[in-house]
């Protein structure tokens, strides 16, 4: 990153015009190959769609590097561990890999960037509370990568969704450092880069979807949004674990929440389903469109809490997520998103009526 605007934008510009001009000769290799995703099931398409958007996004990604970063032990990591999560996505959207297999190459990739590249979760300080995780450190950064793959894996169930929540990160962690000048680091590169990869795969996501992110984008781009978190906890562009993670807040709820729905109706947590943030919104709304750009606003307000957060008020920055988290929760309490409702309902009259007998 610059400390001029103008050179910064002309990162993501050039970026942006090279994935949205590249996605077209995606989708025809993606159908070449039978990375297809059909109606049916799970799947509120009504046609086919082609997968592989997260090729797009990594070659937008590969160019940047190529045109924008220096060649460090620790960007080279990125690079392999990158490789590792697209090669797994790829294979996914081709033919359909048991969760174990993808999580074996999630693991991999996460232990490339934490052993090779060094890129550490050593401590973390949140609201004048600082924890030094020491021998743990490793482990648990391992499993900060995983999460975050899966908690953008699992958000990614409406055109634009995933990438639009991506690129919102991305841009917030851009305006952060740009704000705070703190221009050298791998972090600043790195957002611009994949802020311009996601635009440009956007303005083909977008509802009517040309073409989707599949695995093959949805665990990317949670890699790098984990990646560019960590990175971030080594300047003081981002403070603590706190800022990034609240960014994250919708898929990281979602993901909790289908946990938490699944364990309820002692399922796998892995097993997919259409109660999802977004497949109640759906029920709500009857439109992918209002749905995405609501789940939208609610992302930018969480990412404006942590600007304002950030760059001065701290407590008002609190009061904005309080407010917030205080909305998902009536959210989660009026629609189906953690149990059903109506069978709740009915088991406790059943109860009340064994009772009064």
């Amino acid at each position: 990153m610059s400390s001029n605007l103008f050179d910064n934008i002309k990162i993501i510009l050039i970026v942006f015009i090279f994935v949205a001009l590249i996605i077209p000769f995606i989708k025809r290799i993606a159908f070449h190959i039978g990375a297809i995703d059909m109606p049916g099931g799970r799947h509120i398409h009504k046609t086919p769609i082609p997968k592989l958007g997260g090729v797009g996004i990594f070659l937008g990604f590969l160019l940047g590097y190529m045109l924008f970063c220096n060649q460090t032990p620790q960007m080279i990591s990125i690079l392999i561990g990158g490789i590792i999560m697209l090669l797994t996505g790829i294979f996914d959207d081709i033919k359909r890999l048991p969760a174990k297999v993808q999580f074996v190459g999630q693991i991999a990739a996460a232990l490339v960037v934490v052993c090779y590249g060094g890129i550490i979760m050593y401590d973390v300080s949140a609201y004048g509370i600082y924890i030094n995780f020491g021998s743990l450190a490793k482990p648990l950064t391992v499993i900060f990568i995983v999460a975050i793959i899966n908690c953008m894996n699992f958000i990614d169930g409406l055109d634009g969704l995933a990438s639009g929540i991506a690129t919102i990160f991305f841009i917030t962690i851009s305006i952060i450092i740009y704000s705070m000048g703190i221009y050298n680091g791998l972090d600043a590169s790195l957002t611009l880069i994949m802020t311009g990869a996601t635009l440009g795969f956007l303005l083909h996501n977008f509802h009517p979807a040309k073409i989707f992110l599949g695995n093959s984008g949805s665990m990317f781009l949670g890699y790098m949004i984990a990646v560019i978190s960590l990175l971030g906890f080594k300047n003081i562009t981002i403070t603590s674990f706190v800022v990034p993670v609240l960014i994250l807040a919708i898929p990281i709820l979602d993901t909790l929440f289908a946990i938490l729905r699944r364990l309820i109706k002692k399922e796998s947590p892995t097993k997919g389903d259409k109660q999802h943030l977004h497949h109640q919104l759906l029920q709500m709304t009857s439109s992918q469109v209002k749905s995405v750009l609501i789940i939208y606003a609610i992302n930018i307000l969480f990412s404006f809490a942590s600007l304002v957060y950030v760059l001065g008020n701290v407590k008002l920055g609190q009061i904005i997520y309080a407010i917030l988290f205080i909305i998902i929760m009536w959210f989660v309490l009026t629609t189906d998103i953690l149990f059903d409702r109506k069978k709740l309902q009915k088991e406790m009259k059943e109860k009340l009526i064994i009772k009064k007998k």
